[in-house]
């Protein structure tokens, strides 16, 4: 399993068009063969950072997801709420293992 961990610098000004793009980036990865476990908005402290979490059983399977973006219409879509509002004013992804309970022993 993969983990992509997404850390977003966002406009705290466009948070509801944020959260628009968020839930729809959230279906697309469940559609498409991976598991979300949520965007995690600002509440205290930095209003401008925002996290997404979602996994794929290998990065093979990630990267096929990947050949989707500005392909297909819904993939489309989702990018162009973000394109429009300019919500996201940068973002970067890094790839990560998990340690989950399961694990243990």
């Amino acid at each position: 399993m993969i983990t992509c961990v997404v850390e977003y610098v966002i406009d705290p000004r466009k948070i509801d068009a944020f959260e628009r793009f968020a839930r729809r980036w959230m279906d697309l990865v469940q559609r498409h063969g991976g598991t979300h476990h949520g965007y995690f908005l600002p509440a205290e402290g930095a209003s401008d950072r925002a996290l997404a979490l979602f996994s794929f059983p290998s990065l093979a399977a990630y990267e096929e997801y990947r050949t989707l973006f500005g392909v297909d219409p819904d993939f489309v879509a989702a990018d162009r709420i973000r394109d429009e509002s300019d919500c996201v004013l940068r973002y970067e992804r890094t790839f990560m293992r998990p340690l989950l309970p399961g694990d243990l022993g």
